[in-house]
This record gives C-alpha cells, structure tokens and sequence, in this order.
C-alpha cells in the first residue's frame, strides 16, 4: 500500500511560498508544489491568475464566514474538494469548462459522502 504513496516524486511535496495581494496587502503563502499545479488548474478554468484566484477564494470565505483563519489549509481543503469532485463527477474533467459555468447545488449534490467532523472547540 504505502508503495502507492511513497514514489509519488518529492517535488510534488517540496513547498514554495508565493506572493499574493489580500485587499490590497502583499502577503505570502507556502504550500506544496502538488497544490499550487491543482490551483493553477482551478484558475486556469475560470480565466484567472493564481494570485487573482487566491483573493477571489480570500475575499469570498471572509464574505461569508467573517473571518479567515488558516488560509493556507483553506487552499489545501479546496483543491482536495475540486479532485473529490472532478472524481464524483459534480466538476468535469474537461478543464475547458469554466467552473463559474457550473451550478453550484448540481456539483454539491454528487458529493459521495461528507465526513462528520467534531465541532471546533473555542477556547473560554
């Protein structure tokens, strides 16, 4: 089993920081090669520059959560979600298709299955 895992090529998990404007801030973001090629691909759909999707993602997580903590394991957890999905058939594999074209009830809906998580602790 761990075969699968352990000769995936150490450059998929080599990070890099990336430098990305957040309301108007310069600000940097480290991941892994392997999530920054899933980003490009995701803005690539849509007409975007990685950076452009990057505050697209930011600005639309503060919307609707009021915060952001963690925006580095956000990106993480999204571009997991769009390769879940692309695999549930809710995105197509055909990355000429803008996901901005899709809607969005119709992708959730082919979600397999969401893992019940504990709720967040908050500290008192």
């Amino acid at each position: 089993m761990c075969q699968v895992f352990i000769s995936a090529d150490p450059r998929l998990y080599d990070n890099r920081a990336r430098s990305v404007r957040l309301h108007g801030v310069a600000t940097s973001i480290r991941l892994e090669n392997l999530f920054w090629q899933v980003l490009e691909e995701i803005a690539t759909r849509d007409g975007m520059s990685v950076p452009q999707l990057c505050a697209r993602l930011h600005d639309e997580l503060q919307a609707e959560r009021g915060s952001v903590e963690n925006f580095a394991s956000f990106l993480r957890v999204c571009c997991g979600r769009y390769m879940a999905l692309q695999l549930s058939g809710g995105i197509p594999q055909d990355t000429s298709i803008p996901i901005r074209s899709l809607n969005p009830e119709r992708v959730l809906a082919t979600e397999h299955h969401r893992p019940t998580l504990p709720a967040a602790r908050h500290a008192a």
